[in-house]
């Protein structure tokens, strides 16, 4: 599914560039779920960045399905995020003049997909929100916050899904219905994981696990 190759990541430091990342190769087979822990300033986020071609690397290269990101433009990098990968972050990052189903849509209408509103209903649904569409994100709790951004992750039908500490800003109780919700989808639609997290129980049901500590991964 997708394949990294010596990822060294650097960026500009008052006496000399700081290496965020430094040789990073690994491989994500079709229906992985990979956690991906290590302490705060590992490079975890960074790592993901340059996964979905959101950031390139300073060496190395990302092939998603044996393409190579860096040797796409950012509007060829967008054009696959688009039709190929979800995101779910911590922040819900849902706009709060829009409704829950309107949320959902947005990114299927960007796409021109004709049955948008089906199918954020539809998704919805699913993750249990049947009675939200018409909610806005102040109406919601954390939890329906982030049950919103996991349908709006899912709606489009991605092969590969990004997750980037998805229930850091929940409580116990909450975080672990997300995680449930998360895990089951992604068991039921087949679709790749990459998942960063803080939550060694969480990260401990993933079928592999990537330790990051300095910039580097760790046996």
């Amino acid at each position: 599914m997708i394949e990294a190759q010596g990822l060294t990541r650097r960026v500009p430091g008052i006496d000399e560039p700081l290496v965020i990342l430094q040789d990073i190769s690994l491989r994500v087979a079709s229906g992985d779920a990979v956690a991906v822990v290590g302490p705060s300033g590992a490079g975890k986020s960074t790592l993901l960045a340059l996964l979905a071609g959101l950031e390139l690397p300073s060496e190395g290269r990302v092939l998603f399905q044996g393409v190579d990101l860096g040797s796409l433009s950012e509007d060829g990098r967008a054009r696959l995020r688009r039709r190929n990968i979800g995101f779910v972050f911590q922040s819900f990052y849902l706009l709060p003049g829009l409704t829950a189903q309107e949320n959902v849509m947005l990114p299927l209408e960007l796409d021109g997909v004709r049955d948008a509103a089906d199918r954020a209903g539809h998704w919805l649904e699913r993750v249990g929100l049947a009675m939200r569409l018409g909610h806005y994100p102040h109406q919601l709790s954390g939890g329906e916050q982030q049950r919103v951004a996991i349908a709006r992750a899912f709606a489009s039908d991605p092969q590969l899904l990004f997750v980037d500490e998805p229930t850091g800003s929940l409580d116990t109780v909450t975080g672990a219905q997300i995680s449930e919700l998360l895990l089951g989808m992604h068991r039921d639609r087949n679709v790749s994981l990459i998942m960063v997290t803080h939550d060694e129980q969480l990260a401990s049901r993933c079928s592999s696990l990537l330790r990051l500590e300095g910039g580097r991964l760790r046996s």
